[in-house]
């Protein structure tokens, strides 16, 4: 066994250095991010970006911005290696139809509710004046007078789309 052969205590490589088949330096610059107990993380970021280019971009980057990068990388690269010619963008480009898709049902209920209030104000107004006006009591709302709420995101963008 290779493991009985290790000095006591010393750590076993990252996920990086034991896929590159490398010794894995006190420094090294993937061991932070890419636990040994993780392996296909580093794997996919390998397979996507290359170790050497992973290398260069963490190196580039201040400390603290380097799990944020890395995470990104990771993200990206599992998006990739599930879907190689889209990746990343064909995840949003699904969430996108579900908003559209959203929106769409959004603004069918909103009328919906429209007609049933104005369905409720006729049949209302057309029981004997005597009925309504004391069911109405001193109420003095107007009848398009609704509770909506409206995206403020999206008020320069059209609703429906094609």
């Amino acid at each position: 066994m290779k493991e009985s052969s290790r000095k006591q205590g010393a750590p076993s490589p990252c996920a990086a250095c034991k896929l590159l088949r490398r010794r894995c330096a006190q420094d090294c610059v993937f061991a932070p991010y890419f636990p040994a107990e993780d392996p296909q993380k580093f794997a996919n970021v390998h397979k996507v970006f290359g170790a050497s280019n992973v290398n260069k971009m963490l190196q580039e980057l201040p400390v603290h911005q380097r799990g944020d990068a890395v995470s990104s990388m990771v993200y990206e690269a599992n998006a990739r290696v599930r879907d190689p010619v889209y990746g990343c963008v064909g995840a949003i480009s699904s969430l996108q139809q579900q908003i559209d898709l959203l929106q769409t049902q959004l603004a069918l209920a909103q009328a919906e509710v429209v007609h049933l209030r104005l369905r409720q104000n006729a049949s209302l107004s057309s029981h004997s004046g005597s009925t309504a006006s004391k069911f109405m009591g001193s109420q003095t709302k107007p009848i398009f007078d609704m509770d909506m709420v409206v995206d403020q995101a999206s008020l320069g963008e059209a609703m429906w789309s094609c």
